[in-house]
């Protein structure tokens, strides 16, 4: 036996020794709540004897059996609390092997290089993530195959054989979808065997019911928080919650550890495919977070709060490393990577499953509804100059000259009073800056508006917009989401975004963003530029075909220190009438 195998049996043996440990503090938990019931039967099996007879003994008796009545009912409320508690499964998008067969086919001969069992099916995150992910609970708590029909793209057999063959289903591969587009497809074998080798373990008895056990711990707190729930029901689950709140906080360490273990194992095993080439592969998985990062909060982020979503974020995700590799090098060897096989290719349609995903991701970091409609519609790379982001200046101009309206500052063109002027809103902030310049009561208004027509927008970006976001069918074809499967249905009906790109902005960076978007405007309008969009940093100004990026600086010199000149000296440069009218929304 080799080293690296003694190593992998090593960790496998400590993680069962982990495993057992956390099953034998479900079974003292359970020995506790039977306790005071055993004590009972053998006080009266004392009295039927003839031993501790007595009025005294008869009063302890009585007292125990009740006391023991009251602790068995409370434990049958904890363990029906804990039982019926649904896990959270994460929200992916499922992918049937009809629709990925070449993929499958990749997974399933790399678990069998690995010796392990292939996983039950495989679904796409939006996110630079790979795991395992085990939905057997699914499966047996709303009947056969639901789970894998509903959250990974497959069915289970109809039958009364077919609980007993959930149970022993193995774990949903969920593969981060911007790998699928950025990786070579020997890449991605070789990222995903250390995720594969996880099978291994996973199949392990021992392990799988201590996992299922932290895991309905888990659940059944996150059911006791949850919002909404009357006195007479809330108040038991909230005992069963502090109940499981306590034994989780007694598994944590056992759990952290068996799951480091399980790794550790699964890493030694995998050691043995394509080893070498995985040092390569996880550079590129970094550089792959890295352009996926900046593209969802410079690139799309924009565009949801507009109520458009970018519908092909995986490729994207190609053209932004590819921009980074040419400014930052990065990336080198890009043009090498070229000539092999993208994984994207193991899918049918990668521009479907692309569209799903990007539409998740669009829920997921800022919420909206599952299906487009007014005021949430898909855009093409190549429109979103033209529908992104020059109608993102155009709206925030118009927001701007509302507040100053709101705020009586008069028009700066005497000619006609009417139309918006980059002029009128330089005066307005041209002075003194700092706490009760100019700039601080528009920073204020701006940031009201804003609020405001979030908080009334239907459907995306507002609160209580989950009811919504939550109903209706996926965008996609067929195995790539539905009306009956909906990735957030587990979610409940709360608010989203469910993970936030970022925190809210402040008034000064809101009137930041405002004012540079006048410039913007008024740059189209008056001096032959146009909008523009820069893969790492969104919506670009394009003056001559390329771009500016030194607006910024002249802009807060205006609104933190009311000072004109940097911008004036900038509108100079670039030929910009700041008195002539700009068209808005």
């Amino acid at each position: 036996m080799s080293g690296t195998d003694v190593d992998e049996e090593l960790g496998a043996r400590a993680a069962q020794a982990r495993a057992l440990a956390l099953l034998r503090i479900r079974s003292r938990a359970l020995a506790v709540a039977i306790l005071p019931a055993a004590v009972a039967v053998v006080l009266f099996a004392a009295d039927a004897q003839g031993h501790l007879a007595g009025p005294a003994w008869d009063a302890v008796r009585w007292t125990v059996l009740g006391v023991a009545v009251v602790v068995l009912l409370v434990t049958v409320l904890v363990a029906v609390s804990v039982a019926r508690a649904r896990p959270a499964m994460s929200p992916t998008v499922p992918v049937p092997e009809e629709g990925a067969p070449d993929l499958y086919r990749l997974v399933r001969d790399l678990a069998d290089r690995l010796d392990v069992p292939a996983p039950s099916a495989v679904a796409l995150t939006p996110d630079c993530d790979s795991w395992l992910e085990d939905r057997t609970h699914r499966a047996l708590r709303k009947g056969p195959g639901a789970a894998l029909r509903k959250g990974s793209g497959a069915s289970l057999p109809k039958g009364p054989e077919a609980p007993a063959e959930a149970a022993d289903t193995a774990p949903v591969l969920v593969i981060g979808s911007p790998f699928l587009w950025w990786m070579r497809v020997a890449e991605l074998r070789a990222v995903l065997a250390p995720v594969v080798a996880g099978t291994g373990p996973s199949a392990h008895p021992d392990i799988a019911a201590a996992r299922r056990f932290v895991r309905a711990l888990d659940a059944a707190i996150a059911d006791a928080a949850a919002p909404g729930r009357g006195p007479v029901r809330g108040a038991p689950l909230a005992f069963a919650g502090w109940v499981a709140r306590l034994l989780l906080r007694a598994c944590r360490g056992h759990a952290a550890e068996m799951e480091r273990c399980v790794a550790a194992a699964a890493s030694m095993r995998a050691q043995t495919v394509d080893y070498g080439l995985r040092i390569a592969a996880q550079e590129q998985v970094g550089l792959a977070y890295a352009g996926w990062d900046r593209l969802l909060t410079r690139v799309a982020l924009p565009a949801w709060r507009m109520g458009r979503w970018p519908s092909r974020l995986d490729a994207g995700v190609v053209s932004a490393l590819t921009e980074l590799s040419r400014r930052d090098r990065l990336a080198d060897g890009f043009a090498l990577r070229l000539g092999e096989r993208p994984a994207c290719d193991l899918l049918e349609e990668p521009g479907v499953a692309d569209e799903a995903a990007s539409l998740l991701a669009a829920r997921l970091f800022h919420g909206g509804p599952a299906e487009s409609g007014p005021g949430w519609a898909p855009v093409d790379w190549q429109q979103y100059p033209d529908e992104v982001v020059d109608r993102k200046w155009r709206s925030e101009a118009a927001r701007l000259h509302r507040v100053l309206d709101t705020l009586g500052v008069p028009r700066a063109s005497a000619a006609d009073p009417a139309v918006p002027t980059l002029a009128r809103v330089m005066e307005h902030l041209s002075g003194p800056g700092g706490p009760g310049g100019p700039g601080e009561a528009l920073a204020a208004g701006i940031g009201a508006a804003v609020a405001r027509e979030e908080a009334e927008a239907p459907g995306h970006g507002g609160p209580g917009t989950g009811g919504a976001a939550h109903g209706g069918p996926e965008q996609g074809g067929p195995g790539y989401g539905g009306a009956a499967d909906d990735p957030l249905d587990l979610w409940g009906p709360g608010p989203l975004p469910l993970f936030p790109l970022q925190p809210p902005r402040t008034g000064t960076e809101l009137l930041a963003d405002h004012v540079a978007a006048m410039v913007c405007c008024a740059a189209v309008d008056t001096a032959g530029a146009a909008p523009g969009l820069d893969w790492l940093d969104g919506p670009a100004l394009l003056v001559g075909g390329e771009r500016r990026a030194d607006l910024a600086a002249p802009v807060l010199s205006l609104v933190e220190d009311g000072d004109p000149d940097p911008l004036l000296n900038w509108l100079a440069e670039v030929g910009v009438r700041s008195d002539k009218p700009v068209r808005l929304v």
